[in-house]
C-alpha cells in the first residue's frame, strides 16, 4: 500500500539521509554555547533581586558576565533561522516529529525521575502533570513552544509555496513591523510561537529567493561584527544608565528574540555561516545532532538549573573568585561536551532500538493510522 500524508506531515518512517553542511552545523553549535552561556548567568541566581550582579552592577565581573550571557535570544532566532532554512524546502516524516517528541519526553521523564529517586526533588501531582505533558505553554518555553511550531511547518510550506515573491516579502514586512517594531519598544506581548513562524517566513526566503547580497561573506560579516557591537554597548550603556536612574535593566535591548538588535544579530550571523565553505565535517554534524540534547538535558527542569548552577557548579560563590571568567567559559564547554556525549549515548542505544523496532513495523503503522483517521473523516463528513 502507498504511503500518504497525515496531516501534511509526510507518514514514511525510513527516508534517506541528506548530506548535512557542516558550516551551518557548526552555527547550530556555537549558537547553542551562547545559550548555555546565557543560562550560565540568567539561571544561577547571579541576576536574582540581591544576587551578586545587581548588588555591584558596574564592577569588571558584572560586566562581564552580563556580556557573556547575553547572547541566549540571539541563539533562539539562530536555532530557528536554521530550522526554516533547512525546512522550507523539504517535508517532516512522522519519523522526524516522533524522535522530537521522543527526545524531549525522554529527558523529561528520566530527569524528573532521577532527582525525585536522589530525593532532591519532592514528588507533586502538578509536577507529575508538567512531567509528562510535552508543551505547557506558548509564550516562552522553547522546548513546548518549539514542538507546537514543528507541527505547523507542514502547512507554514503550503502558504509558502503558494506565495509569490512579491507576496512573501509583503508578508516579512508586516510581520516584522508588528513583532519587531512593537516587541523593540514593549508596546504588545507575543508568544513564541508565532514569532517563530516570522523566522520561518524570513529564512525560507532566504532559501527560495536566492539573491547576489544574500551570498556575500564579507557583508554579512562586516553586519555581524556591527550586530556584535552596538549588543555590547546597548547592555553597557544600559549598565550605566540604569545604576544612575535606579533601575536594573541591562538586556533592555536585547531582552527578548524579537528587538531589533537579537533580530539583526541572528540574521547577520545566520547569513555569514550559510556563506562560509567548511568541508564536510562528520565530527561537526555529529556533535551538532545532539545540541537540542544539550538545551533539554541542562534546562529542562527547575531542579536541575538548581541543582547545576547552584549545587555543582556553584556560581554564585565563583562569582567573587579572581578566576571567575574561567569558570563561565569551563561551566559552558564543560555542560555542552557531557552532554552531548549524554545524546549520543541516547542516540546509540535507546532511540536506535526503539525506531528500528518502528522502521520494522511502519507499513502497519500507518495502514492502521490513515484507517483510523480515515473512520474520524468519515464521521466528520469531511473529505479525505
Amino acid at each position: 500500500m502507498e504511503h500518504t500524508k497525515i496531516l501534511g506531515i509526510n507518514n514514511r518512517v525510513g527516508t534517506a539521509k541528506k548530506e548535512r553542511n557542516s558550516n551551518l552545523e557548526l552555527f547550530r553549535i556555537l549558537t547553542m554555547m551562547a545559550i548555555v552561556a546565557h543560562h550560565y548567568v540568567v539561571n544561577s541566581g547571579l541576576t536574582s533581586a540581591g544576587g551578586p550582579i545587581y548588588s555591584d552592577i558596574t564592577s569588571w565581573r558584572s560586566i562581564f558576565l552580563l556580556l557573556f550571557g547575553e547572547w541566549g535570544k540571539v541563539g533562539i532566532n539562530c536555532f530557528v533561522l536554521i530550522t526554516g532554512y533547512f525546512m522550507c524546502t523539504s517535508s517532516i516524516t512522522a519519523k522526524k516529529f516522533f524522535k522530537l517528541l521522543f527526545e524531549v519526553m525522554f529527558y523529561k521523564i528520566v530527569i524528573t525521575a532521577v532527582f525525585l529517586i536522589s530525593g532532591y526533588t519532592e514528588f507533586s501531582f502538578p509536577l507529575l502533570i508538567k512531567t509528562l505533558l510535552p508543551v505547557t505553554q506558548i509564550a516562552q518555553n522553547f522546548t513546548g513552544t518549539y514542538l507546537v511550531f514543528f507541527l505547523c511547518i507542514p502547512f507554514l510550506n503550503i502558504l509558502i509555496k503558494n506565495l509569490n515573491e512579491k507576496q512573501h516579502i509583503c508578508a516579512i514586512m508586516l510581520l516584522a513591523f508588528t513583532y519587531i517594531a512593537f516587541g523593540t519598544v514593549r508596546m504588545v506581548s507575543m508568544n513564541y510561537v508565532s514569532w517563530y513562524i516570522v523566522l520561518y517566513f524570513i529564512a525560507s526566503y532566504i532559501r527560495l529567493y536566492p539573491k547576489k547580497c544574500f551570498a556575500n561573506t564579507k557583508l554579512w560579516g562586516a553586519l555581524m561584527l556591527l550586530c556584535a557591537f552596538l549588543c555590547m554597548a546597548s547592555v553597557v550603556c544600559s549598565i550605566f544608565i540604569g545604576e544612575k536612574l535606579g533601575k536594573n535593566s541591562p538586556y533592555a535591548f536585547v531582552s527578548d528574540a524579537n528587538t531589533l538588535l537579537a533580530v539583526c544579530m541572528g540574521i547577520s550571523s545566520f547569513n555569514f555561516f550559510k556563506n562560509i565553505k567548511i568541508k564536510n565535517s562528520k565530527f561537526i554534524n555529529g556533535v551538532a545532532v545532539s545540541t537540542f540534547g544539550v538545551l533539554l538535558i541542562h534546562a529542562g527542569s527547575d531542579s536541575m538549573r538548581a541543582w547545576l548552577w547552584g549545587d555543582l557548579l556553584k556560581t554564585t560563590e565563583a562569582y567573587y573568585k579572581t578566576w571567575m571568567p574561567l569558570h563561565a567559559i569551563l561551566s559552558v564547554l564543560g555542560i555542552f561536551v557531557i552532554c552531548c556525549l549524554i545524546d549520543r549515548l541516547r542516540i546509540c542505544t535507546v532511540e536506535k532500538y526503539l525506531f528500528d523496532f518502528l522502521d520494522k513495523h511502519a507499513n502497519s503503522i500507518s495502514i492502521k493510522v490513515n484507517l483510523l483517521l480515515k473512520k474520524i473523516c468519515k464521521r466528520l463528513n469531511i473529505e479525505c
